[in-house]
């Protein structure tokens, strides 16, 4: 075996190494597609706080809380708490118009989503006890909710005893505005029905993602410590670190606005791999040494998390990178490869070469077909609730999710030196109304 050969065969072994560790997905996608957990209707009805951070969302705070109000839940057991976070429009006045409780709190220096769940609940605590509420909901204020999402997280949370957080399925209210929208709903699809509602079945916790969750008011009975730039994976790793088991609701469902242009896209996506690598560079250590743990019950959660935490698009890319510069070694060591015959190999055919460029591009080709056969899948499977997408719509964002998901490594590459990443809003304009997502739905069911 020459040297270019045992280089692949060594870079092959620790590729196969990072798959295994993930291998484990695969059963939660199967479990997902084919199965899920329904929760009884429950009699008890509990008393929640439903948190809206909101900076300058005068343009869609309204639906949200119209949603609310519109639930078919005791709205006496109700209380809705915005605050109103370094906003220069209307939003406060406007939600205080519809009922809600209001904070308003201004502090350029404390700008994440984070902080204003800090100082929400630090008002809370003081001004009515976070103890006279037995849950709080968590969401952003360009969400809307399914009329029923109340009562089905409650039913899901009753039968957990209260003990567990509830997270939810999380749609998209611009689905079909334009391909960007498309490929962020996608994703978010693929994120409950590939990951969260396998895990659910076989008793692993899942994770939250953004908001659209429900928690025990035990859990921040002193406040919410949870402020960098992706606070949702901060939290969800702490949670199974503390063995507080996170659960899937599929019955509940809520709506949010996603980016519509690659600049914001690009952005957000960024700041998401910055906060995932500091929640990696602070919890990694405590996780691997909480799976060996003698007393640890939840040891497959942890394994799951730990893994889940690890940059592996980041770890990827560093390792195509490596294989490639010792590839390029390959005419030092062994004189009987050219560089014409390292490139392009001995034979210009592309499934029998053996050159660095043909065994890349067939390492990306048989990757492509993989992730459009998911996106096809996912509008089959979910074709219930994935609607308002035209057929060539679907067609792109079939042919574009593979370079949507592939850019990963890239992001996390940028995220990886922008030491100093700030906080920047995410602007929201869609203010589509539950009524007209409801009348979407049916229209899509009875065609």
């Amino acid at each position: 075996m020459d040297y270019l050969h045992i280089v692949r065969l060594i870079m092959n072994i620790l590729f196969v190494l990072l798959g295994a560790l993930v291998f484990h997905f695969a059963l939660f996608g199967i479990v997902g597609v084919f199965s899920k957990k329904k929760y009884p209707k429950t009699d008890k009805i509990n008393r929640y706080g439903l948190i809206i951070p909101a900076r300058n969302e005068e343009a869609v705070i309204a639906g949200l809380i119209e949603s609310i109000q519109k639930n078919e839940y005791p709205q006496d057991q109700l209380q809705i708490f915005v605050v109103a976070h370094n906003c220069t429009d209307k939003t406060a006045e406007i939600a205080r118009s519809l009922g809600a409780t209001v904070y308003e709190y201004n502090n350029p220096n404390e700008c994440t989503m984070g902080y204003a769940f800090k100082y929400l609940f630090s008002c809370i605590e003081r001004d009515y006890k976070t103890k006279s509420f037995d849950g709080f909901f968590l969401f952003n204020a360009d969400n809307v909710l399914d009329k029923n999402y109340i009562s089905k997280m409650n039913d899901a949370f009753e039968y957990y005893n209260r003990e567990s957080v509830i997270t939810s399925y999380r749609n998209s209210k611009n689905f079909g505005k334009n391909l960007i929208s498309g490929l962020y709903g996608m994703y978010f699809a693929v994120g409950c029905r590939l990951e969260s509602r396998g895990r659910t079945v076989l008793g692993c916790s899942t994770r939250v993602q953004g908001t659209g969750y429900l928690i025990n008011s035990k859990i921040v009975k002193n406040g919410w410590p949870y402020v960098t730039l992706t606070e949702d994976w901060e939290f969800t790793a702490d949670q199974i670190l503390y063995e507080h088991n996170i659960r899937y609701c599929d019955a509940a469902v809520f709506y949010d606005e996603q980016p519509t242009s690659i600049s914001i896209m690009w952005r957000q996506r960024v700041r998401w791999s910055r906060g995932h690598l500091l929640v990696f560079y602070a919890r990694f250590k405590e996780l691997v040494a909480g799976i060996f743990k003698k007393e640890t019950k939840h040891r497959v959660s942890l394994y799951d998390i730990t893994v889940n935490i690890i940059p592996s698009p980041l770890i990827l890319l560093f390792l195509q990178i490596l294989q490639f510069a010792l590839e390029l070694l390959t005419p030092l060591v062994d004189k009987t490869y050219t560089w014409e015959r390292l490139f392009l190999g001995d034979s210009y055919q592309f499934f029998l070469s053996e050159g660095i460029l043909f065994n890349w591009a067939r390492s990306a080709l048989y990757s492509l077909p993989f992730m459009m056969l998911i996106a096809i899948g996912m509008f089959i499977i979910e074709r219930r609730r994935i609607h308002g997408v035209n057929p060539f719509l679907k067609v792109l964002i079939v042919l574009f999710f593979p370079i949507f998901m592939g850019i990963q490594p890239l992001i996390d590459l940028q995220a990886f030196f922008s030491r100093h990443l700030g906080w920047k809003p995410i602007p929201h304009s869609d203010a589509t109304k539950i009524e007209a997502l409801d009348k979407q739905t049916q229209d899509h069911i009875t065609e």
